[in-house]
């Protein structure tokens, strides 16, 4: 067969796994939410930077090149020059290096936030994408806890600034040096115990999931769950289990309900923190920090680590910012691998609706820390350093199921029509548009075939556009335009029954003077907002 007579193959139109394309409701709602937290950030005195999507895979830190291709977790490809590159998989390794190649040129301590996508090299499955957004800041080359207490104050007037009321949110706090010492003063030090120390930190972990009773069956022998699998635990023994449930995580707002809270104080576990028929009831800090010198007795770690928690509870309490805000909680558990010092995390406490529909805890929205060896691994000297990241499409569902986002409408265009293609009649139409741009209303003239004047208000309508200009041969020599309420017009099309009454009606349109259109444009446009307020407030 002739190679010319076979017909080219379609290419198949598909979106890749893991990625998303967004809408402009998705956007619109994302600015919104975005433009809260940065005015946020910059009350604080931090300053934008934008890095860029592409860095050397060696300086990224968490995934080094240890193959031919060094894709684990993240994307990558080879330069020109021989060089691994890698897409982002964070916002911090990035700005670690733009400090570390800027060291000179920056103030210290070096204030600044940053909105960006950053991508997953893992496998993409329902909620879990390979490219998401994130919003940081970061405070670099501030040693004290003081700068770790104000990014937690700044986390909670974040959630305060997009509707989040109180008693919705908290921010969880804990520090890597009290869990190195609780894990130190039950006698899991030193490297050849690094195994056992993490299956514990993955059990405290589990703590919101499965509660006391689960976390000490994964501290100990395992745990069976319902299906009948078995996860193996720790290993630890009784007393390890005790010291752990009692003097440390029992000051965890993950504590668990009246009944499990009971059930420890039975097994001689006291725990302060309760849920209480659906209320939270915060032990006062003075209660924490003594069951966690108890828990860390005997690690010098550990006690450094209670002490600067101490000083950050001071800080943020002289501030106002009390429990109901910022919680001290030994069951916050991130990153270990990356903070030295405090850690953090944002939580939202009010219930959703997942796809079982099943009522769970919306959960964590956001989390950061203290990572002094980030930058340092460039500079060969210490750079202290903080930082909060907020996952922002996690948190715009959050506030979507809350109704406090995307609930302001995106007005369509107000739409000029084209009754001739003239010149002048075209410069005439672009002219009102122009007039309505510059009032700051949006505006487009129609640019599709402008000889089947029907298909116009067909689009119109599907664009949902408030207003319809309109000017033919005997409005231009007379020097007016005609407006069209389209929004009027679909309310009163619905009240009005025969074609005598709709020709009587002249269903919300009127002629104005050219020299009137803005005017009358604002005027409708004013008189639509006012519809949609009552009908929301109804």
């Amino acid at each position: 067969m002739n190679d010319k007579s076979k017909k080219p193959q379609k290419l198949k139109a598909r979106l890749p796994r893991g990625f998303v394309d967004r809408s402009a409701a998705d956007i619109h709602a994302t600015n919104e939410m975005t433009a809260k937290i940065r005015e946020v950030y910059e009350r604080y005195g931090f300053d934008p930077v934008e890095t860029p999507l592409f860095e050397y895979t060696d300086a990224l830190g968490k995934f080094l090149p240890d193959s031919d291709r060094p894709n684990e977790g993240v994307f990558s490809l080879q330069d020109d020059d021989d060089q691994w590159m890698s897409l982002r998989y964070d916002l911090t390794a990035p700005l670690a290096r733009h400090v570390a190649e800027n060291f000179n040129e920056i103030q210290l301590p070096f204030r600044t936030y940053r909105a960006g996508y950053v991508f997953r090299n893992e496998k993409p499955g329902p909620g879990r994408f390979r490219q998401f957004m994130q919003f940081d800041a970061d405070t670099v080359g501030a040693p004290g806890v003081q700068a770790d207490a104000e990014m937690c104050m700044m986390m909670a007037d974040t959630m305060e600034a997009l509707g989040i009321k109180r008693g919705d949110y908290v921010i969880r706090v804990n520090n890597r040096k009290v869990l190195d010492g609780v894990m130190e003063a039950i006698g899991l030090g030193g490297e050849d115990k690094a195994g056992q120390r993490l299956n514990v930190l993955r059990a405290i972990d589990k703590l919101d999931k499965f509660g006391p009773e689960g976390v000490r069956l994964l501290l100990g022998a395992g745990r069976k769950d319902e299906s009948g699998d078995f996860t193996k635990g720790a290993g630890l023994g009784d007393d390890q289990i005790t010291r752990l449930l009692s003097s440390y995580l029992g000051t965890s707002f993950r504590s668990g309900s009246a009944e499990t809270t009971q059930k420890a104080e039975a097994a001689g576990e006291k725990s302060p923190i309760a849920n209480i028929e659906g209320e939270n009831t915060f032990p006062d800090d003075a209660m924490t920090f003594g069951f966690w010198r108890q828990a860390t007795e005997g690690s010098s770690v550990g006690t450094e680590g209670v002490a600067e928690l101490e000083l950050m509870a001071g800080i943020c309490r002289a501030a106002g910012y009390g429990p109901g805000r910022i919680f001290f909680d030994s069951s916050v558990v991130r990153g270990l691998e990356y903070y030295t010092g405090p850690v953090f995390e944002a939580e939202l406490l009010f219930d959703v609706t997942n796809e079982k529909g099943e009522k769970v805890v919306f959960g964590s929205v956001g989390g950061g820390g203290r990572y002094d060896g980030l930058v340092s691994r460039f500079m060969g000297q210490p750079v202290p350093a903080t930082g909060f990241s907020i996952g922002v499409s996690r948190l715009m569902t959050a506030l979507k199921n809350l109704g406090k986002l995307g609930q302001d409408q995106v007005i369509a265009p107000v739409l000029v029509t084209v009754m001739d293609g003239d010149v002048d009649s075209m410069g005439r139409y672009q002219r009102f548009t122009q007039a309505l741009r510059n009032e700051g209303i949006r505006a487009e003239m129609y640019q599709g075939n402008w000889k089947k004047f029907g298909n116009q208000l067909k689009y119109a309508d599907r664009r949902g556009c408030p207003i319809a200009i309109i000017q033919g041969g005997d409005e231009r020599a007379q020097g007016v335009v005609q407006l069209k309420d389209l929004i009027e017009g679909k309310r009163l099309s619905g009240e009005i029954e025969d074609n005598a009454s709709w020709r009587e009606a002249r269903v919300a349109q009127e002629t104005v003077p050219e020299a009137d259109l803005v005017a009358k444009v604002k005027e409708i446009l004013a008189a639509q907002a006012e519809d949609r307020k009552r009908a929301g407030n109804a």
